[in-house]
C-alpha cells in the first residue's frame, strides 16, 4: 500500500481491557511477575487486533497497551529523567481518574533499553496487515528540561534535545530496520505555540519563536536519513485544548513553520470541533497527505456522516482531495484508564473512520 492510500487511519491508543489493568495493578503491587503481566498484556492487544480488523480501518496499532500512558514507557525508557506527581489529575472513564506525572531532566539522557522494538516484533508477527509504531516526538519533552534541575547535565535545552533526538533517531533506524511500514511521531506541543498557550508563555518569558524553531529542529533531527521505499512517517498534532492546533487564534504563523519545515509524509492534525479553521492548511506542501482529526475520541456520542463530509469538502479547499485522509483527533486511551467511552463506542468511531473514509476515496 502507497503512503498516500491510508485514507481510515487512526492515532495510536485504544482502550485497554479491565483485565489488563487489573494486571498492570497487580505487577506494581508484587502480586504478579514479569511473565503475567506480558500474557494479559499479548492476549489484549491479539484481541485488538482482530476488532481493528473486523473494522476494516487501513491501518492498525497495539493500542499502546504495553505502556502505562502515551509516552510513560518511553520516558522510563531512558535513564536521565526523573517521574514526579502533579495535579490536577487526568479524568478517565465512568469518573474515574488517574494522577498526573510529569518528567524532569535531573541527568544525562541515556537509552536504558529499546523503547518499542519489542512492541513491533510482536505486531509483525501477528498484525496481518499494516500497521505503525507510535513514538513521542523530541519536542514533547522540551518542558521536562528545568535550568535550576537540569542545568548540571545539559546548559541549555537545545543540549538535552541533541541527546534526546539521537536517542528516538535510534530507535525509529531500529524500527525501520525491523521493516515497520508506518513510524509515527506524537507532538502535541505545537499548539503551545498558540492561543492561550501562547499568553502563558509570554508570561513566562519563552520566546515562542524560538520555543517554535528548536522544537522542528529536534524533530526533524530523530527524522534524518530516515527516508526508504515502503515506509510512511508521520506526525501527529493534538494539544490539549479542544480541537488542537488548527482551533487556536495564531495557527497561521506556527502552520507555516510547521508544515513547512518537517520532514514527513503525514500530518495527522485534530480538528474535532466546528472551532476548527482549515485556512492554515495552505501552507501544507504539495508531497505531503494531511490526516483529519475529525471524529472526537473522548465522547461517545457519533459524529454525522453528513458533517464528516462537508467538513472534509471544506479542508479539499485548501488541500487537494486526493492528499487527504481521516482518523480520529486523538487516541483513546492517552492514559491507562482511557477515555470515558467504553469499547462499543470505540469500535462505532473506528467503522465510522472506514464508512466514511470509503464514501469520500473509495
Amino acid at each position: 500500500m502507497s503512503r498516500a492510500t491510508y485514507r481510515a487511519d487512526q492515532v495510536g491508543s485504544l482502550l485497554r481491557p479491565p483485565d489488563l489493568l487489573k494486571a498492570r495493578a497487580d505487577f506494581a503491587e508484587g502480586k504478579i511477575g514479569p511473565s503475567d503481566l506480558r500474557y494479559e498484556e499479548d492476549r489484549a492487544i491479539l484481541e485488538i487486533l482482530a476488532v481493528q480488523r473486523q473494522t476494516g480501518i487501513d491501518i492498525l496499532t497495539d493500542g499502546e497497551l504495553r505502556r502505562g500512558g502515551w509516552l510513560t514507557d518511553v520516558a522510563e525508557g531512558i535513564e536521565g529523567f526523573e517521574r514526579r506527581a502533579v495535579s490536577p489529575p487526568w479524568a478517565g472513564r465512568a469518573g474515574s481518574s488517574e494522577p498526573s506525572e510529569e518528567y524532569v531532566v535531573c541527568g544525562k539522557l541515556r537509552r536504558r533499553r529499546p523503547l518499542a522494538l519489542e512492541q513491533a516484533k510482536f505486531l509483525q508477527r501477528h498484525a496481518g496487515a499494516a500497521f505503525k509504531v507510535t513514538l513521542p516526538a523530541p519536542s514533547t519533552f522540551m518542558p521536562c528540561f528545568r535550568p535550576e534541575i537540569s542545568g548540571p547535565a545539559y546548559p541549555a535545552v537545545q543540549d538535552m534535545l541533541r541527546d534526546l533526538a539521537g536517542i528516538v533517531r535510534d530507535e525509529l533506524s531500529a524500527l525501520a530496520a525491523l521493516g515497520v511500514p508506518y513510524l509515527q511521531l506524537d507532538a502535541p506541543r505545537y499548539a503551545r505555540c498558540a492561543g492561550p498557550e501562547l499568553r502563558q508563555m509570554q508570561a513566562e518569558g519563552v520566546a515562542a519563536d524560538r520555543w517554535l524553531q528548536l522544537a522542528v529542529e529536534a524533530d526533524n533531527s530523530c527524522l534524518a536519513g530516515m527516508r526508504r521505499p515502503g515506509l510512511t512517517l508521520g506526525l501527529h498534532v493534538c494539544g490539549e485544548a479542544g480541537g488542537g492546533l488548527l482551533a487556536q487564534a495564531g495557527a497561521h504563523r506556527v502552520a507555516e513553520t510547521l508544515f513547512g519545515a518537517l520532514d514527513v509524509d503525514r500530518f495527522l492534525l485534530r480538528c474535532d470541533t466546528e472551532r476548527c479553521a482549515f485556512e492554515p492548511l495552505r501552507f501544507v506542501p504539495a508531497d505531503k497527505t494531511v490526516v483529519l482529526g475529525l471524529i472526537d475520541a473522548g465522547r461517545a456520542e457519533l459524529e454525522s456522516a453528513g458533517l464528516l463530509r462537508r467538513r472534509i469538502e471544506e479542508a479539499a479547499r485548501q488541500v487537494p482531495l486526493d492528499r487527504l485522509a481521516l482518523s480520529p483527533g486523538c487516541g483513546f486511551a492517552p492514559i491507562a484508564t482511557g477515555n470515558p467511552i467504553d469499547w462499543d463506542d470505540q469500535r462505532r468511531k473506528l467503522e465510522l473512520v472506514v464508512r466514511t473514509a470509503r464514501s469520500v476515496w473509495g
